[in-house]
């Protein structure tokens, strides 16, 4: 019968670089499952906002509030012009979206559009606590005042 003493051996240097090894696979394994994850599901839900539509008039009250929510939470991004060349658009890993192009803004629904601005993207933040859901449809409208017309 072995003793208690034999029972209980410290880990080698051997064995403690292989944990070592095993932890730091494990991490890499975790952090990379977990940015696959992020990049294909925070969009996801997108589709669904798709059909949404803007329960709430653009009228110039509404349009000159979204105005100063606009100065407030996007203008240093996307830019005065709604460019997406604001002070901060520089520093970006993703460059801001530039609301002048008509085209590029028309291929996406009132809902979409919402659906972004509640959620956010980084590095682009969710205005969902920051902002009431008024507020949010009233900055979509605001938003697409900057597409150019044809």
């Amino acid at each position: 019968m072995a003793s208690p003493k034999n029972l209980q051996h410290p880990p080698s240097g051997r064995s403690k670089s292989t944990l070592l090894g095993i932890f730091a696979v494990f991490f890499i394994v975790v952090i990379a499952g977990g940015t696959v994850l992020y990049s294909f599901s925070d969009w996801s839900d997108r589709a669904r906002a798709k059909k949404l539509q803007n329960p709430f008039p653009a009228t110039p009250e509404a349009l000159s509030g979204a105005q100063v929510d606009y100065r407030a939470h996007c203008q240093s991004c996307h830019g005065v012009d709604g460019d997406g060349k604001g002070e901060r658009a520089e520093r970006l890993s993703v460059a801001p979206a530039d609301f002048g192009e008509a085209h590029a803004l028309g291929l996406q629904t009132d809902g979409e559009l919402f659906w972004m601005i509640t959620e956010g993207h980084k590095p682009m933040p969710a205005f969902r606590g920051t902002m009431t859901d008024e507020q949010r449809w009233h900055l979509v409208d605001y938003v697409r005042s900057f597409a150019k017309k044809p």
